[in-house]
This record gives C-alpha cells, sequence and structure tokens, in this order.
C-alpha cells in the first residue's frame, strides 16, 4: 500500500484557500493520511516552498506526530509543545508552527506538504528548522506522500 496525503480544502494541484494564507486567517489546513507502513512509530511534515526567490522556505516543521493520529485537524496552534505529544519546530519566518503561504505580491507558489513515516520516534530538541530536521531523518524515512498546492497573492 502506498501512503498517501490529502486535504479537505484543496485537491493537489489545486490553489489553496485564502484562509491557510497570509492573506487569510493563516491557520494550518486539515491533513489526513492513509496507507503508512505497519511498523512506523512517527510521522513528520514539512510544509515548503521550493519557489521562494532565496532558495526553500519552510512554512511548517513538526514531528513526532503519534502513529495513533491519521491526520492533522485545521488549525494547529502553534505552540512547541501540543498537548497529544507533537513537537513543532521553526519555519523560516523565525516563528514556531505554521505559517502559511505568502509569496511576493503578484505571484504564484507551489507549496509542498510533505508527511515522512519514521522508524522511531525522533528523540529532538524543540525548535528544529527544515534542515536540522531532515538531517535527523535520514535513514529513519519508511516512506514519504506529498500534497502540492497553490496560491497566488495579488
Amino acid at each position: 500500500m502506498t501512503m498517501k496525503l490529502t486535504s479537505s480544502a484543496f485537491q493537489s494541484g489545486e490553489d489553496i484557500p485564502e484562509k491557510f494564507t497570509c492573506g487569510g486567517e493563516d491557520v494550518s489546513p486539515p491533513l489526513n493520511w492513509e496507507g503508512f507502513p505497519d511498523d512506523s512509530a512517527s510521522f513528520a511534515l514539512i510544509c515548503e516552498d521550493p519557489d521562494a526567490p532565496g532558495g526553500v522556505f519552510s512554512h511548517w516543521v513538526i514531528y513526532n506526530i503519534p502513529t495513533d493520529r491519521d491526520h492533522l485537524p485545521e488549525g494547529i496552534p502553534t505552540d512547541a509543545l501540543l498537548s497529544w505529544g507533537a513537537v513543532q519546530g521553526r519555519n523560516d519566518f523565525g516563528n514556531t508552527g505554521y505559517g502559511g503561504p505568502c509569496p511576493p505580491q503578484g505571484s504564484t507558489h507551489s507549496y509542498q506538504f510533505r508527511l515522512f513515516a519514521l522508524d522511531e520516534n525522533l528523540n529532538l530538541r524543540r525548535g528544529l528548522n527544515r534542515g536540522q530536521l531532515l538531517d535527523e531523518m535520514e535513514g529513519h524515512i519508511l516512506e514519504e506522500a506529498a500534497l502540492m498546492g497553490r496560491y497566488y497573492r495579488s
């Protein structure tokens, strides 16, 4: 079975509703996944903008998501440690938690939500950035799924 990541807010390749961007409420979208490996010990998720002028820009880093979860609801709080055990890192805005799509005015960027099934629960400090998390996950990724959305900022 292949792992799949979806959202009830938008389909892969479609526009991300403004509610989930810097032009709206800037809250995280609802995400659901299925088909992950049985031996998964935790999940990690990264949201990134590969179209950013300065290189890949990180919008969300969240890890140690327990395997009894198959979704993230809309509007995850921006706390570093969530009540159900997940840990959020720092995005490239310099904040903890989700920071929505916010391309330069007059441009459209694509945003990749990447979910990783890991073979262990990572014993990591809070506040890691995207690059640090990717380094720590190396050798522990069982499977990856992605969901891409686009956003045009007028």
